[in-house]
């Protein structure tokens, strides 16, 4: 009574921890679909293209003019100040006591077809003595007009304005390649799960076997047509599928947490994965297709792109630096000055103006010039024979994911016919041993096969989906829909 009792509350308690549980049934797209939203990798990736979108944001805001306002509202000054005085080659101490305040409003913009910045500001300022005549003076710069241009035959701007889109571009197509690349992690983790769901299933079957065959051992013994070592041998295989059904177990409950993580579900959660078929069978992709699909959208590339142009600019720049440098500053304004605030903005009659033209020319450095030049030249030959051969290798990455691709859904169906093939076999050779027709070395055989057909059609399907998102990840092309893969961006920007 009290051993009923005790297995009573046992089952109890496990049929409300499976009750707690939550158990979810899930294809491969829909845990795709999941981890693409709230994994780990996928807030990553989205918070990493936010920040390469502000990076571009911030080199559009160059192109754009900039105002700014800035003022010193109050300055006070008691202090006594040491002048010469040049007539009687002398010193003369003077008490101050006074003050200033001022404000201005400036304007800038960059030009982007010379490289210079043009400026525009206007200011006022006050000084009211307490020392004299006790005078409050304001003076006014109605407004200045200012540019400034370096004449070294480098612009920075031009570069830039070549660069910046091409950075912007791949921080896009890297942001969408990561989804791929998500989904290809998704499908490893999914087919570790289904891995250990079917070593579960060959386990439990064994067990079920092994007790069945132990079971007509014991009386097969008790007759006389199965020797002792036969039945210990029975007994043993009894006792290693028990081990083997603990260790699947095992197995199951680390496949699942770990799907689980990347997924972001809650600990308790249970996934029982519904077995994705391949895409389809007449699905074959085109070799030349798949390689300037890649060439086109790959953020590799693009990156190979930029880094190439990057090496342009330094070129450029490292030449710019080995003449003739020359600076341009021009400004001219008009100012007036009043013991009114209102008569200083009247009449503007003091015209202010100047312009600075800076040189400098190498004369003798020794060769150090002329060596920057051939280093920088030297490091954008390096750069371009390294970009020649990595796309060289893309391409033969590409050609070979296709390649194995296009084999690999013929070998998924093989695999499930094997699979079909190995259980009807198995299913006839169990039956003839119970009748006595075939001795237990020929059934273990069937056995081995057979769980080797159904580990082998589960890594064929493995094989196949994640070579699928891998082709998709290089190409960034759904080949089934026949179009480019893409991304809401603005639904990014406005989370």
């Amino acid at each position: 009574m009290i051993r009923f009792l005790l297995i009573l509350l046992s089952l109890m308690a496990y049929n409300g921890s499976i009750a707690q549980q939550k158990v979810l049934k899930m294809n491969l797209n829909e845990a795709i679909d999941l981890a693409s939203k709230q994994s780990l990798d996928a807030f990553k990736q989205q918070n990493m293209y936010l920040a390469s979108y502000w990076e571009f944001m911030y080199y559009r805001s160059d192109k754009l003019p900039q105002f700014s306002v800035g003022a010193n509202p109050l300055s006070y000054n008691n202090s006594i100040r040491q002048d010469y005085i040049p007539e009687s080659q002398s010193w003369q101490y003077s008490q101050q006591k006074n003050i200033t305040s001022s404000a201005s409003l400036k304007m800038s913009q960059n030009v982007g077809l010379t490289g210079g910045n043009f400026s525009a500001s206007s200011d006022i300022g006050m000084v009211k003595n307490f020392i004299g005549d006790q005078s409050t003076m304001y003076s006014s710069n109605m407004v200045s007009i200012g540019y400034k241009q370096k004449l070294n035959g480098y612009n920075s701007m031009h570069w830039k304005s070549k660069i910046e889109p091409l950075k912007f571009e791949t921080a896009r197509k890297k942001f969408i390649q990561s989804k791929e690349d998500i989904a290809v992690k998704t499908a490893g983790k999914f087919f570790t799960l289904v891995d250990a769901q079917i070593e579960i299933n060959i386990s439990k079957t064994n067990l079920a076997n092994a007790d069945t065959l132990y079971q007509i051992g014991k009386g097969r013994y008790q007759v006389g047509t199965v020797t002792q070592d036969e039945l210990l041998n029975f007994q043993l295989n009894l006792m290693n599928a028990k081990i083997a059904l603990t260790r699947a177990n095992q197995g199951l409950l680390r496949a699942r947490s770990d799907l689980n993580i990347f997924l972001g579900l809650e600990k308790d959660a249970v996934i029982n994965c519904i077995l994705p078929f391949a895409v389809s069978s007449s699905l074959q992709i085109n070799v030349e297709d798949a390689i300037q699909k890649a060439m086109e959208n790959n953020p590799d590339i693009l990156s190979q792109t930029r880094q190439i142009l990057e090496q342009d600019s330094n070129v450029k720049l490292v030449k710019s630096q080995n003449g003739l440098s020359a600076d341009i500053s021009a400004l001219a304004g008009l100012n007036q000055k009043s013991t009114i605030l209102a008569d200083s903005y009247k009449n503007p009659n003091q015209f202010q103006n100047l312009a600075l033209v800076g040189l400098s020319v190498p004369i003798i450095d020794w060769g150090r010039r002329k060596g920057q030049l051939l280093m920088a030249k030297s490091n954008r030959e390096v750069v371009v024979n390294t970009v020649k051969q990595d796309r060289i290798d893309f391409q033969q990455s590409v050609m070979m994911n296709v390649m194995e691709f296009n084999l690999q859904s013929e070998m998924v169906q093989n695999s499930a016919k094997a699979d079909t093939i190995a259980q009807m076999g198995f299913d006839v050779t169990m039956r003839r041993f119970k009748i006595g027709k075939l001795d237990v070395t020929k059934l273990n055989i069937a056995r081995t096969d057979l769980e080797n057909a159904k580990r082998a059609y589960i890594a064929s399907l493995r094989k196949y989906w994640v070579s699928y998102y891998q082709i998709r990840q290089l190409a960034l092309y759904n080949f089934e829909d026949k179009r480019d893969l893409t991304a809401d961006f603005d639904k990014i920007l406005n989370q």
